[in-house]
């Protein structure tokens, strides 16, 4: 039963990957393939830290880092779309300021 339950998180995690990398044109999808990959590891962290009867303290500082991750993803979709009028990445030129 652990074995189904631990194959079925990383093909969560796999899949968000592999959306990752399918969806590079757009900022918006690529932030919530990343969100969606980071609530795949909370969730397999907080059952393998329940399954090992540890303290889930852990899981809490990574709850923690990964809202911090999500907050600067969308500020800076936030400034991307105030400077340039959208998120389409193949649009943007860094190298010009």
């Amino acid at each position: 039963m652990l074995t189904i339950l631990i194959m079925f998180f990383f093909l969560m995690f796999f899949l968000g990957v592999i959306s990752f990398i399918f969806s590079y044109k757009h900022l918006l999808n690529m932030l919530l393939s990343l969100e969606f990959m980071v609530l795949c590891l909370f969730i397999f962290l907080f059952f393998y830290l329940n399954f090992l009867n540890f303290e889930q303290y852990f899981s809490m500082y990574f709850l923690v880092f990964s809202v911090c991750e999500g907050v600067l993803g969308l500020s800076i979709l936030v400034s991307m779309i105030r400077s340039h009028g959208n998120d389409y990445f193949l649009n943007y030129s860094f190298l010009q300021c």
